[in-house]
């Protein structure tokens, strides 16, 4: 039930810190706020003080008489059970706090997007499952949503007068959840307030053409890493291109009804060339649809994003990059570590240590140092030559090393291991694909190149640990 509070008054036993969590919650409201207690705590005598509530020291046989209803929180069972008679005999609905067998009425948790607002209550019997199904809805609704349903009711009347009746449900669908709603929570309000205004000029909705491209970050793999705003443009999401190190999981927040594309490539299988992916994604958004391109991580950190952001614009169409937790973040907070700490790593580098086809592998050590951490991005392959040129550097063989495979994932593993024995590392976990490699520098350590006595050279080193692993 909702109940109209404006010029009603509700009532609050009790001046302390329960009194204070049902007081917080009415101030969402315009209802009058009756406190009655002998004393106050200081955040309840504050709104006495700026006028929010009125304060009665004694309760007595009226205090609940025309109140819509009422809250019971002094924290004495007796006082409260006496108090709940009162409030019966003047028929006022009652809440007493942590007594579901004298309440007629309970508090749900709420998602609150004022004038919109969700409830969710399970009768007193599981507060942490609604508070989780708050959050779920939390994430669902953007915080903005409550001001588009307010200029909504104010261009009701409008609307009326400018719509042809036979229109008027397209036009609110198209306001509610097409182009205006979308700009709306993206925070361009005065855009989305234009446009719905010179439609009921022209007497109902546009016809739309052009569709929107957001490259979406999944984070390293686990679900609940992905941002608030990444959920939202999967569930916003007609079509949704993603490859092969997408977690499953990260697809299940989509709307059940989008399109779902696979980009990727699979072991023994050609990949979808990038020109290919540029064309079918600008394709699908100049149909009018919301595309959304999923990519591991974060797209902007060795997600080869900027191809694609080049060809949209090139051809006109907007796009949208929306940040994800980049894998060495995730790697570190797995290991429990930090990337970077005071007097020992104060520079971190992002690297890879893959190249384009047939490129010449990148020197992805040049930035190494004391006092730096680097996290090796693709470099399994790599890490007989990365170790060598870290040792040649004048890194020491005990220096730490961190590995950490498919992190955040139900198969993730974690290794540490010196320089010296990184290959060994790899090879006795028969790590041949998803790793992230950070390798720390401690500032104190003074650099001495020198050329490593058992580490030969290698015509092919990236074959040289395929077959070492083998």
């Amino acid at each position: 039930m909702f109940f109209r509070t404006t010029g009603r008054r509700i009532v609050v036993l009790g001046g302390g810190e329960q009194a204070a969590q049902k007081t917080r919650l009415l101030l969402k409201t315009d209802a009058q706020i009756s406190l009655i207690a002998p004393a106050l705590d200081p955040e309840l005598d504050h709104l006495v003080e700026t006028g929010r509530a009125r304060h009665d020291r004694t309760l007595d046989a009226k205090s609940f008489e025309g109140a819509a209803f009422a809250f019971i929180a002094t924290g004495c069972p007796g006082f409260d059970a006496a108090a709940h008679a009162l409030a019966q005999a003047a028929r006022c609905p009652v809440n007493v706090v942590d007594r579901p067998e004298l309440c007629d009425l309970t508090t749900p948790a709420l998602v609150d997007r004022d004038p919109i607002v969700v409830a969710i209550g399970s009768e007193g019997t599981a507060p942490v499952l609604t508070r989780d199904i708050k959050t779920r809805l939390e994430e669902m609704l953007p915080q903005r949503l409550g001001g588009l349903a307010e200029l909504a009711g104010r261009l009701r009347p409008a609307v009326a007068r400018g719509v042809p009746r036979s229109r008027r449900r397209a036009f609110w669908a198209w306001v509610l959840k097409g182009r205006p709603r979308e700009d709306w929570v993206r925070g361009r309000e005065r855009e989305a307030a234009r446009a719905i205004k010179s439609a009921i000029s022209a007497g109902g909705a546009p016809e739309e053409a052009v569709g929107q491209v957001a490259l979406v970050g999944a984070g390293p793999g686990a679900r609940d890493l992905l941002t608030l705003r990444a959920v939202t443009r999967l569930q916003e999401a007609d079509v949704i291109f993603y490859d092969r190190l997408v977690d499953p999981e990260v697809l299940e927040l989509a709307r059940r009804d989008a399109e779902r594309v696979f980009v990727g490539k699979h072991v023994g299988t050609h990949a979808w060339p990038q020109d290919r992916i540029n064309a079918v994604i600008l394709a699908e958004a100049r149909q009018g649809k919301r595309v959304v391109r999923l990519k591991s991580g974060d797209p902007g950190i060795f997600g080869r994003a900027g191809e694609e952001i080049a060809a949209l614009r090139a051809a006109g169409m907007p796009v949208e990059i929306v940040p994800g937790v980049t894998a060495a973040s995730a790697a570190a907070a797995s290991l429990g570590e930090t990337l970077t700490e005071r007097g020992v790593s104060d520079t971190l580098i992002l690297t890879t240590a893959s190249a384009q086809d047939g490129a010449p592998p990148p020197d992805s050590t040049r930035f190494a140092a004391p006092g730096t951490t680097t996290g090796f991005y693709m470099a399994v392959r790599q890490a007989r030559r990365i170790q060598g040129a870290l040792l040649a550097r004048g890194m020491t063989a005990d220096a730490p090393v961190r590995i950490v495979i498919d992190a955040s994932t139900s198969g993730e593993q974690r290794l540490r291991c010196s320089l010296g024995t990184l290959c060994d590392t790899l090879r006795s976990a028969q790590c041949t694909g998803r790793a992230m490699i950070l390798v720390t520098w401690p500032a104190q350590q003074m650099a001495i190149p020198a050329a490593p006595a058992d580490l030969p050279a290698h015509a092919d080193p990236e074959k040289d640990l395929v077959e070492h692993i083998a």
